[in-house]
């Protein structure tokens, strides 16, 4: 038995930032088309919803507590965003550089990074990607102002909804967060680059079984 300390150096923990965005577009078979890096991100959030509690009264008494399903969605902020994501945003080039709205709107993938610090390491202890599969995106107001004497640039601004994807064993679920300081090097490594490309492949998004098959127990450290 040990006594329980506060506060520990190297213990105080934080994430901040958003980095390596990379968009996926449906292929409409099930998988995803070659990721595309997405620039100008500045902001996810996260927004599940859901796991409400709904109380059952029976005999005088609170008999039980079921809970709702848990849904998951995000909003996205961006100074921009790939051509690719046009379509996922309801637009269609007719001709090149023409576009027109209304469309249909295409299911996609989104990953993206957060930094992960602590008080001896700063923002550099390691980092975590965020995987959101199944998303569609949601039509979102657009403002455009006069250029003045302080200028902006425009943020652009999506809200997420998710389908959440079978996986064996547990719930289904829509996203996949991994912690590079808690897996080992060489599995990271291969995830990485899978999911952002080499010099041989294409950045390509693995389904959550291929996943979690390349972050299996043998790849993990002892």
């Amino acid at each position: 038995m040990s006594k329980l300390v506060w506060d520990q150096a190297g213990h105080k923990f934080f994430e901040t930032g958003v980095d390596h965005g990379v968009l996926y577009v449906s292929d409409g078979r099930g998988g995803y088309l070659e990721g595309v890096a997405w620039n100008g991100l500045t902001q996810v959030s996260e927004n599940p919803s859901g796991a409400e509690s709904n109380p059952i009264y029976a005999d005088n008494i609170k008999y039980l507590n079921i809970i709702s399903a848990e849904e998951f969605g995000a909003t996205i902020e961006a100074y921009t965003y790939p051509d690719e994501f046009m379509e996922c945003d309801g637009s269609a080039e007719v001709v090149s550089g023409v576009n027109i709205g209304q469309q249909a709107r295409k299911t996609f993938a989104l990953c993206y990074r957060t930094r992960i610090g602590n008080d001896v390491a700063g923002d550099n202890l390691g980092y975590k990607i965020h995987i959101i599969y199944n998303c569609q995106a949601a039509p979102s107001g657009k403002t455009y102002s006069t250029v003045n004497e302080s200028p902006e640039a425009i943020t652009f601004s999506w809200e997420l909804s998710t389908t959440p994807v079978p996986v064996e064993g547990f719930r289904p679920t829509a996203t996949v967060v991994i912690d590079s300081t808690k897996v080992s090097a060489s599995a990271l490594e291969e995830v990485e680059a899978v999911l952002y490309g080499n010099e041989d492949d294409e950045a390509q998004l693995p389904s959550i079984e291929n996943l979690l098959a390349m972050l299996s127990s043998e790849n993990m450290p002892e």
